[in-house]
């Protein structure tokens, strides 16, 4: 098979997948705001930060950012804790329940309907899946080595 061939298929089987089992959500049922979601994904990339940091990396008042941080603190979300280096300085992390939250959200595919579907695979099969799957995400791993893709 030429990879052309390959690659056309294979786009055309991974819309197929992403279109039978990517979450379903209703509007009620999405976790955050737009901007606690902001707030969320910027901590856990940067790590703890002051509120100040965090509005001037979001570019929003800090009194705005101060009252997202506060729900998201009553919701159990966020903590705040004393800077070990300079306890004057108070920072905004993530609480488990927040790290919890987040995996949760980042989840692109329902589990449970891959869990239903893959249930009638047989072993070599998962096993062929599971290992295409992989060869695949190190391909794409060595083009970034390489410079070949941003």
């Amino acid at each position: 098979m030429k990879n052309a061939d390959l690659a056309l298929e294979f786009a055309e089987l991974f819309k197929a997948t992403y279109l039978r089992f990517h979450r379903r959500r209703r509007r009620r049922d999405v976790a955050f705001t737009s901007q606690q979601w902001a707030v969320l994904t910027h901590l856990a990339l940067s790590g703890p930060l002051t509120i100040g940091e965090c509005s001037r990396h979001l570019e929003r008042a800090q009194s705005v950012v101060s009252e997202i941080v506060d729900g998201m603190e009553a919701k159990g979300l966020l903590e705040r804790m004393r800077d070990a280096r300079d306890r004057r300085r108070v920072l905004v992390w993530l609480s488990e329940a927040g790290q919890i939250a987040l995996q949760s959200e980042q989840q692109v595919l329902d589990r449970e309907r891959l869990q239903s579907a893959t249930s009638g695979l047989t072993p070599a099969e998962k096993r062929a899946l599971l290992f295409g799957m992989r060869a695949l995400v190190r391909a794409g791993d060595q083009l970034v080595k390489k410079g070949s893709v941003r």
